[in-house]
């Protein structure tokens, strides 16, 4: 017979340890097993109502983590609004201390803070639920030691390549039970993450080129971090390994992308050796709004505008072509891309670009 579907008050919309739950009474090992809770890892659970998406996932690895430890890369860039930066199922990357022993395994990617690659070259930031005071910041350190220091609130930056890790409580009180308040029904989980800088950081080092780029153009794009700052990192960490690449995706990004699949459109151009176009250029048309084209290069008047998936019905088809027909009546020559042909025909949506534009006189 199936388990009783019984969720009581403590748990409800959490993460715990099933463990812990059993260990108060507050479940029995067979209610663990019914339809109000779902197994993420092994021994976390959570409420089944909860939204299954990469917060969730980040809340159950967050569970396991040994001190000193930050949700990192495009797992942070998620949990600081990048919606798109990773799904449920996509691994969470994390940071910890060298010599945590902690390693990576199914769903859980593991960097470590102690070694080159997985160095953290700026702050963490944990949001504060009610009752805890402040918003509490980690850096990561890239000393031998890897040692862990605690100071509430504060950055301690040291001398030379390294930084201080500063953690004030790592958890609240009943962290074997739960990792965050009743505020995560809000969307407020107690998540210490590393801040947007550094995820940008970390996602152009650890991802393929074109997923970073995105996560980064939307990092920009909702004023998380600057150009300047992405600028400042890349300079202070000019010798790491990986900063190269981090530069070459960082001079790739553009706060104007709208899309994933515009900031992929671009890069792919770009990477066939089209000139950069730019992003969101505007083009006033006689007796009309002011347009803004996906990408346009305005020297030659030629602009691509993507249209995906969500670009159906008529109301859409309406504007779309009443946007055509003033973008050509200004002089502009303007192709389309579908999703399917950026992802299925792309070479040939290079040669039409590419033709368009020597047609208006660019010469390579």
């Amino acid at each position: 017979m199936p388990p009783h579907a019984y969720r009581p008050e403590a748990l409800a919309w959490q993460v715990f340890r099933g463990s812990a739950a059993v260990r108060r009474d507050l479940l029995t090992a067979h209610q663990l097993r019914s339809s109000a809770w779902v197994r993420l890892r092994h021994d976390v659970y959570a409420d089944a109502r909860l939204a299954r998406d990469h917060a969730l996932a980040c809340r159950a690895v967050a569970l396991q983590l040994p001190a000193g430890s930050a949700i990192a890369g495009p797992s942070a860039a998620f949990l600081h609004g990048v919606a798109h930066a990773a799904k449920f199922t996509d691994d969470v990357h994390v940071v910890v201390p060298a010599g945590a022993g902690l390693r990576s395994q199914r769903g859980l990617r593991v960097h470590t803070a102690g070694s080159p690659q997985g160095f953290v070259p700026a702050s963490v930031t944990m949001k504060s639920g009610a009752g805890q005071g402040g918003e509490q910041c980690l850096r990561a350190g890239h000393g031998t030691s890897g040692a862990l220091h605690r100071r509430a609130g504060t950055h301690q930056p040291r001398d030379g390549d390294g930084a201080t890790m500063t953690r004030a409580d790592p958890w609240p009180a009943t962290a074997d039970l739960t990792s965050v308040s009743a505020a995560a029904r809000a969307g407020s989980p107690l998540l210490p993450r590393t801040d947007p800088t550094a995820a940008a950081w970390e996602s152009a080092v650890w991802l393929e080129p074109l997923r970073s780029v995105a996560i980064v153009d939307s990092l920009l794009g909702r004023g998380l971090t600057t150009a300047v700052a992405l600028a400042e990192v890349a300079a202070a960490y000019a010798h790491r390994p990986g900063a190269r690449r981090a530069r070459w995706v960082f001079g790739l990004a553009d706060a104007g992308a709208q899309s994933p699949p515009e900031s992929q459109l671009r890069v792919r151009l770009v990477l066939a050796g089209i000139p950069r176009p730019v992003t969101q250029h505007p083009v006033r048309v006689p007796g009309g709004p002011v347009l803004h084209p996906d990408l346009a290069w305005p020297e030659y008047r030629v602009a691509v505008e993507y249209d995906g998936l969500w670009h159906a019905g008529r109301e859409h088809l309406h504007r779309g072509r009443q946007r055509l027909n003033q973008l050509v009546g200004a002089g502009w020559l303007v192709l389309h891309v579908t999703s399917q042909r950026l992802y299925r025909d792309f070479p040939a949506v290079a040669r039409e670009v590419r033709a368009a534009l020597v047609s208006r006189g660019w010469r390579r």
